[in-house]
């Protein structure tokens, strides 16, 4: 199989891991400068901390498969 039989874990843990980070780093360092109008000034907090708590679970469910065999 290309790239192994545990392609499906990997991809898993690196989207988890993406969706972690990518909603904990929206929530602690919103952007700075001028924004287009109609964008917010942060991200909303409780849908973007879900988000991290969703790609936390999938990047832990990813690598327990991983590790197990």
């Amino acid at each position: 199989m290309f790239l192994g039989d545990d392609l499906l874990a990997w991809l898993v843990l690196a989207l988890g891991g993406a969706l972690l980070i990518g909603n904990v780093a929206a929530v602690l360092r919103p952007p700075d400068g001028l924004r287009q109008p109609g964008e917010l000034e942060r991200a909303p907090v409780v849908r973007s901390l879900a988000m991290a708590v969703v790609g936390l679970i999938a990047a832990v469910w990813a690598l327990a498969s991983l590790v197990s065999g």
